[in-house]
């Protein structure tokens, strides 16, 4: 499982590397399509319920299950890719939000708690905890601690050998409630945090779920091993951010040598 797991880190990667305004992104979806059978692995998203692509691309007020389209990237978006890579016959599943150029300091304060609050959960996942702790810890830290919207339609959930599995893993709950976790337990953690109201809908094409103030919402998502202490992690940011930074650092160098020539 760690290694379908670290597969979808490192189509993420792939992502990451290639981000920039006036992409399209569907042309991310083609490349990650692409990236996993090239790997060895086959897109857990493609035809699932129907799932008309291998990645769940959402934009801005987009929640989750954004279909990847012509839509263009722009400065200023921020956009979240979630990701699942079947392989040797489990899934891995993960999600992270990326900044688009010159992003807004309050949304940048938003995916910055969003990811935080993933290891606030993932630390709770320890053997003899509850489903409900990692949901409290998710819940406390981003609409307690800071003013944020939890989305509630919406929760984590067990992977394996299939993709969704039980326990349910919500964003929201008490401590002590839930299913009582064991060692050796494979769940994905994945808050869903809005910056305005936990409201959300889902448009016309059964799957987009967005916003119902059409402000901007966060995702990010670890695949998580139950252990004794806390969870850990099978999933990596790492190699995500090392990318994205490399890339961002790229993009800027390019843009200030634009500007010169034009000056």
């Amino acid at each position: 499982m760690r290694k379908s797991a670290l597969s979808v880190s490192a189509t993420l990667t792939e992502v990451a590397k290639m981000l920039k305004p006036g992409i399209t992104t569907l042309s991310i979806d083609r490349m990650a399509e692409a990236f996993i059978r090239d790997n060895g692995g086959v897109p857990s998203f493609l035809n699932y319920h129907g799932f008309p692509f291998s990645l769940c691309i959402s934009v801005n007020e987009v929640v989750v299950h954004g279909f990847p389209s012509d839509y263009v990237l722009k400065d200023g978006d921020i956009i979240s890719v979630d990701c699942g890579v079947y392989k040797n016959g489990y899934h891995g599943d993960s999600a992270y939000t990326f900044a688009i150029g010159d992003v807004k300091p309050e949304v940048l304060q938003l995916l910055k708690v969003t990811k935080e609050s993933v290891y606030r959960g993932v630390e709770q996942a320890r053997e003899h905890n509850r489903i409900g702790d990692i949901s409290y810890a998710v819940e406390h830290f981003t609409s307690v601690e800071h003013p944020y919207g939890v989305v509630r339609e919406l929760v984590g959930h067990g992977v394996g050998k299939k993709l969704h599995e039980d326990p349910q893993v919500p964003n929201f709950g008490r401590r002590g409630d839930g299913k009582k976790m064991k060692e050796g337990m494979v769940i994905a953690i994945e808050p869903m945090i809005n910056m305005g109201t936990r409201d959300v809908h889902t448009l016309k094409d059964g799957w987009t779920v967005v916003t119902a103030d059409g402000k901007p919402s966060a995702h990010f998502e670890h695949t998580t091993a139950v252990r004794r202490s806390k969870g850990e992690p099978l999933s990596s940011f790492a190699i995500i951010e090392a990318a994205e930074t490399a890339n961002n650092e790229l993009n800027s160098s390019y843009y200030n040598v634009a500007a010169a020539v034009e000056a």
